[in-house]
């Protein structure tokens, strides 16, 4: 790893996607562990969708781009995507992670798991240890839950809790434009249901829901995004019983 005191003002790339939506991702963070943060713009309220590892502070970007206060949803309460959330006034979730994000561990933010020395291709800051790499607490503000309905003005986001990868894992659809956005239920890569609260028979099931959807191209927790085709694809693979990550 390269040491710099300079990587915190550069650890963050924006990319945008169309549709309002930009891509941060941090640069730092190896390819395989990186997760996508996704800023939604609308006309009255802006969202953003999960807050990467939490390492450098992720406020200061999301005000470029939002230039007003935010509401920060959380996907799911794994580290790599809530690291930043506890810098939000505003933060949603599922209630079934709830104590996760009001008290995180090693363990059931599942850190212990996968936080190595090899996440990390460039030091943050100066005097950084990835060994004591922790996330905060973010406690929730609100909830969020099957059926809810987020009202940007110009556009609407309908919440589906899809268990299975962890108990609260949630995606948001736009029935109009049938963009998703679906946190780890699903992305072009091998799936994870082996944490210590996956259920693999819940996770297909929830699977199956998503693959009755009319979408025009899902914004996943990992790599690129994809359209119908692929989420078909990865859905029945893993259904046969591949598409899945192996356990460390």
């Amino acid at each position: 790893m390269t040491s710099s005191n300079h990587w915190s003002q550069d650890f963050f790339d924006v990319i945008s996607v169309g549709d309002g939506v930009s891509l941060i991702q941090e640069k730092h963070i190896s390819p395989d562990m990186r997760c996508n943060i996704w800023h939604i713009r609308g006309r009255d309220q802006d969202l953003l969708v999960d807050s990467g590892m939490g390492v450098v502070p992720l406020k200061p970007t999301v005000a470029q781009l939002a230039g007003r206060e935010v509401t920060a949803i959380s996907s799911h309460c794994h580290f790599d995507h809530r690291g930043g959330a506890h810098e939000f006034n505003c933060h949603l979730a599922h209630k079934a992670d709830e104590a996760v994000y009001a008290e995180p561990t090693g363990y059931n933010t599942l850190a212990d798991d996968f936080v190595t020395a090899e996440v990390f291709t460039a030091v943050p800051y100066d005097g950084f240890d990835w060994k004591t790499y922790a996330v905060k607490p973010a406690p929730l503000t609100g909830y969020l839950d099957e059926g809810d309905v987020l009202d940007l003005g110009d556009r609407v986001f309908h919440v589906f809790h899809l268990p299975g990868h962890a108990p609260g894992a949630i995606s948001l659809y736009d029935p109009k434009t049938q963009i998703l956005f679906s946190g780890d239920v699903i992305y072009d890569g091998g799936l994870i249901d082996f944490a210590y609260h996956s259920d693999t028979e819940v996770y297909e099931h929830s699977l199956r829901r998503l693959r009755e959807l009319p979408v025009s191209v899902v914004h996943g927790g990992h790599n690129p995004s994809f359209g119908q085709d692929r989420l078909t694809e990865v859905i029945d693979e893993f259904l046969a019983g591949g598409q899945r990550l192996e356990q460390p």
